[in-house]
């Protein structure tokens, strides 16, 4: 699709509208192997070379993230440290924004997904996709006998809810440690499962979404993924 030339800069981050007019009157802009002299030239982001350098993922990024605990998955700095700032700083101005798909609280740790593609956001948010996540939780307590069924069930109403959990499978590790995996993504939704059976969440960490596992990335690492991951 063909694009503004000073739109597609200033909305792949490069620089502003105002500064893309100034980048082309220095010569720094190519398109389609000739100097560009028209900020208001349309033309398909392929074409376009920026300091003799092809435009950075002008089709859209899709992101892993190892998510480390202590940031927030927002773009309110009000809120403290975020995800966002693990980002190289071209990434963080673009427009669209990069957003995450879903959340992880600022105390939970694990495989994040960060894409500028707003339908990948909507169809890997959607609960009609069922998406599974599985997350590696820590309690405060001996797990109850008959959880696993509970939380199976489909049962289980939370507290201020009148809709019950979508049944979730939960896999034992030991005493106070367990895997659940979900294919909804309520509030704090794995905390509050547990909770209402009286059981604090002392670490959680996700280590799967979809077909999706971290690996060997470390903590605040992130990965590229081709945007036809999820097909």
């Amino acid at each position: 699709m063909s694009r503004r030339l000073d739109q597609l800069l200033a909305n792949l981050g490069y620089c502003s509208r105002r500064e893309a007019r100034a980048w082309i009157d220095d010569g720094r802009v190519e398109v389609a192997g000739r100097v560009a002299d028209d900020p208001g030239e349309k033309t398909a982001p392929g074409l376009v070379r920026v300091d003799g350098e092809p435009l950075d993922r002008p089709d859209g990024l899709l992101l892993l993230l190892h998510k480390p605990t202590g940031l927030v998955c927002s773009h309110d700095g009000r809120e403290g440290p975020s995800v966002y700032g693990l980002l190289p700083p071209r990434w963080q101005r673009r427009n669209p924004p990069v957003t995450t798909i879903g959340r992880l609280d600022k105390d939970t740790s694990g495989l994040l997904l960060l894409t500028d593609r707003s339908e990948l956001v909507h169809r890997l948010t959607s609960p009609k996709h069922k998406v599974p996540k599985i997350y590696r939780a820590t309690l405060d307590a001996d797990l109850p006998p008959g959880l696993g069924e509970l939380f199976a069930g489909g049962t289980l109403v939370l507290r201020g809810e009148t809709e019950p959990c979508a049944p979730a499978d939960l896999r034992v590790l030991g005493p106070r440690e367990a895997e659940l995996t979900l294919t909804e993504g309520r509030y704090h939704q794995v905390r509050r499962m547990f909770a209402s059976q009286g059981c604090e969440v002392l670490t959680l960490h996700r280590v799967r979404f979809g077909p999706l596992e971290l690996g060997a990335l470390a903590p605040g690492a992130w990965r590229e993924l081709p945007l036809d991951t999820f097909g």
